[in-house]
Formats: structure tokens, C-alpha cells, sequence
């Protein structure tokens, strides 16, 4: 059976089980269970922290794995990125204290407290700086304050844990992260990991359009379908009234709202946006 690890606990976990079931998978547990099995598809999901995946996946015992990417760099396992998947996520960063001036170049001899001291330490190499790499396995924001350390390097989604501890991000991220499809490198040719990626990436395609149909006067056909063109070319369909015709398209919803009134403006009428399930492009 092909093999999937599953983030076990955390927002990775949630968001990882959605995406498989709207892409047709069984893999939602009902207890505490590691393993569940899809017999319909021949896969098994297992279910195992987020920070050993890519060690699983690296060394075949697992075929595939959804972790998250500074995740995988930091366990430094040999496996490649196949598809992101658009959540969880983040930035990878320096802070200090908000009266500090230091900056990633300034960092030689201070202590630097993080969760991910592999992706710090190749950070500093790459710089030339030499730092002390403090690991700890949480709560990293408050190791300036307690006196463990001069820097911080963490993972920041809003940054407002950073603000509450008094202290603001120097420097570029250092890594941006978001949850990732990992394989070993060079493992083509399989039939369900073929299927998976391209299972999932129509979830991600019908997640970023929506189909949007509405009527319009055949004078400004050729406007509205300047606003909505489709992934080739909208789709024209006559109605009863010869003067008007009906159009369906696909559209970002990112922007949704200003096509919508672009349409309005030009007497678009019936302006009706519909969810799509899964779409392959």
C-alpha cells in the first residue's frame, strides 16, 4: 500500500486531513489512532509529528509526506518538494529586543535561542557569522527575557507574540514556509502518488476561482468578457431575449468582488458566483 504521513496534532493536522477529504481520501480518524487505511485507493495515511516526516520520507519508509517546509529544511532529510498547498503559512525570523540595533550581520557572539537550529546555523555559515545556536523546543520569545539568550530566530505568522514579548523582526526571513507534498528525491512514476498530486492540486485550482455566470447586453459582451476571459475563453450562451446573452466563466476570488462591480457598471445583470469542488486545468 502507498504510504502518507499526516501531521498528527496542530493546525497542520487539520488543514492537511481537509484538503485529503475534499480530494476524495479517507483519512479521518476517530480516535487516537496512527493509522488509517483507504482501501478504495490503496493508500494508508499515518499520522506522526510534523518534525519526523521527512526523516520517514527520506529513508523510504514512508512514500509521501505533508509537513511543513522549514519543517523538512530543518531535519536536513534528503527529500523533495512536490506541491504547496497554500496553508499554514509563515515567515522565518530574526527578532531582538525592540532598544537593540543588532542585525543578522551584527550577530557574532550572541546567544540566538531557536526551535530550527539547523536552518540557523546554515544561515550564519552563509553570512560568515559565528553565533551561538541555543535550541529550544518552544516558548523561544521569552528566552531574551529570562536571560537564555540575545536574539531570537522563530516562526512568525502575525507577529504579535513577537509585539506582546517587546520585540521586532530584523532583517529579511530568513525562510517562508507553508505546508508541503514531500517525496524522495526522483520518485516519479507512481500511480497513487500521481493521482494524490494531481487530486490535490485540483482542490487548490477550485479553491482560488469561482465559476461566475451572469447576462449582459450584447453591446457590451465583448467588455464583460475582457473582465471575465476565462481560463481559454468564456463560455457564450444565447437567451430568449436577443439582445442580451448569458456568459459563465472562471474567475480568481481573489478580486472577486471588483469584477463583480465592473460587470455591475456595465449592465451585467443575474451576477451569480458558485463554488467549484475540484477542477483540473
Amino acid at each position: 500500500m502507498f504510504k502518507v504521513a499526516i501531521p498528527n496534532k496542530g493546525a497542520l493536522s487539520d488543514a492537511a486531513v481537509t484538503i485529503l477529504a475534499e480530494a476524495g481520501y479517507r483519512c479521518k480518524r476517530h480516535g487516537r489512532e496512527l493509522f488509517v487505511r483507504d482501501a478504495e485507493h490503496r493508500v494508508e495515511f499515518i499520522y506522526l509529528r510534523p518534525r519526523d516526516i521527512a526523516i520517514y520520507v527520506s529513508q523510504g519508509i514512508i512514500d509521501a509526506g505533508i509537513t511543513g517546509r522549514d519543517l523538512a529544511c530543518d531535519s536536513q532529510a534528503d527529500v523533495a518538494e512536490r506541491l504547496g498547498l497554500g496553508f499554514g503559512k509563515s515567515r522565518f525570523c530574526y527578532a531582538v529586543p525592540n532598544e537593540s540595533d543588532a542585525g543578522p550581520e551584527g550577530f557574532g557572539g550572541m546567544r540566538i535561542a531557536t526551535s530550527y537550529p539547523n536552518i540557523v546555523r546554515a544561515d550564519l555559515a552563509e553570512r560568515g557569522v559565528d553565533a551561538n545556536v541555543v535550541r529550544l523546543d518552544g516558548a523561544v520569545e521569552i528566552s531574551i527575557q529570562l536571560g537564555v539568550a540575545d536574539v531570537i530566530a522563530d516562526v512568525v505568522e502575525s507577529g504579535r507574540t513577537l509585539v506582546e514579548a517587546g520585540l521586532k523582526i530584523v532583517g529579511e526571513p530568513i525562510l517562508t514556509s507553508e505546508a508541503v507534498v514531500i517525496t524522495r528525491p526522483g520518485h516519479n512514476g507512481s500511480e497513487e502518488l500521481d493521482a494524490l498530486l494531481r487530486r490535490i492540486e485540483g482542490i487548490l485550482v477550485a479553491r482560488a476561482y469561482v465559476l461566475l455566470e451572469y447576462v449582459v447586453p450584447v453591446a457590451r459582451r465583448d467588455e464583460a468578457c475582457r473582465l471575465t476571459p476565462g481560463v481559454k475563453s468564456p463560455t457564450l450562451s444565447p437567451v430568449s431575449d436577443p439582445d442580451w446573452v448569458a456568459v459563465a466563466a472562471m474567475v480568481k476570488t481573489k478580486g472577486l468582488n471588483k469584477i463583480i462591480d465592473a460587470l455591475s457598471a456595465l449592465g451585467a445583470q443575474g451576477i451569480i458566483a458558485h463554488d467549484i469542488r475540484t477542477c483540473r486545468l
